[in-house]
């Protein structure tokens, strides 16, 4: 790892990290992988599947089966419906540990990379020169995919993207498996009132903060 630069970017939905961590790994030349996108991969394979969100045998074989490159160009991983299944079967220990050795494995890279999470900071890569927590407001949060999602022609309200945020946010921090927490030596970034460019420089800065200490 001498000479590497991980950049761990936690955080919850619609924070604006995954952004925030694809801007900073080409800014850097890093590869990038969200690891949401293997917990909502998880998810729709179980559906796909006929199996049940709530069945941790079912999460956990989706888990040990999925391919790293299903990942790849798919849109249905970015669906609000893909968002809740990841969020319910990211709570099962077994699925957890089903994909720690591929984002770890990712995360040694010899010259680095940056990912983004739940856990990255906490679990996943706890060594990495630089953490970042990233957040917002649930309200905020909650108009950033809205917005999002009706865009896309999905006709959620408001409301309902509200308290799905804040259900999710509630699921992922109490989780008694690698909750979602802040880790010690992470900064936070509060996008609350920040545009994307303004998010992503002070993201940029904290970045260069790590590398010079």
């Amino acid at each position: 790892m001498s000479g590497a630069l991980v950049i761990a970017v936690d955080g919850p939905a619609a924070s604006g990290k995954g952004t925030i961590a694809s801007r900073l790994a080409a800014h850097y030349g890093l590869p990038f992988l969200d690891t949401g996108l293997l917990y909502r991969a998880v998810g729709l394979d179980v559906i796909t599947g006929g199996g049940d969100l709530g069945d941790p045998v079912a999460a956990e074989a989706a888990a040990r089966a999925l391919a790293p490159g299903r990942l790849s160009n798919d849109a249905a991983l970015t669906t609000g419906d893909a968002g809740e299944a990841a969020s319910r079967v990211a709570g099962f220990p077994g699925v957890r540990a089903a994909l720690l050795d591929l984002q770890q494995a990712f995360a040694r890279q010899p010259g680095g990379a940056v990912l983004d999470g739940r856990d990255i900071g906490t679990v996943i890569a706890p060594e990495a020169q630089a953490k970042l927590f990233v957040t917002a407001t649930p309200e905020v949060r909650a108009r950033r995919r809205w917005h999002q999602l009706n865009e896309r022609g999905d006709g959620i309200t408001y409301q309902a993207m509200l308290a799905d945020i804040q259900r999710r946010d509630a699921r992922d921090a109490g989780r008694g498996s690698a909750p979602m927490v802040q880790a010690v030596d992470a900064v936070l970034l509060d996008t609350t009132d920040l545009d994307i460019e303004a998010a992503f420089d002070a993201a940029r800065r904290i970045v260069e903060a790590a590398r010079t200490r």
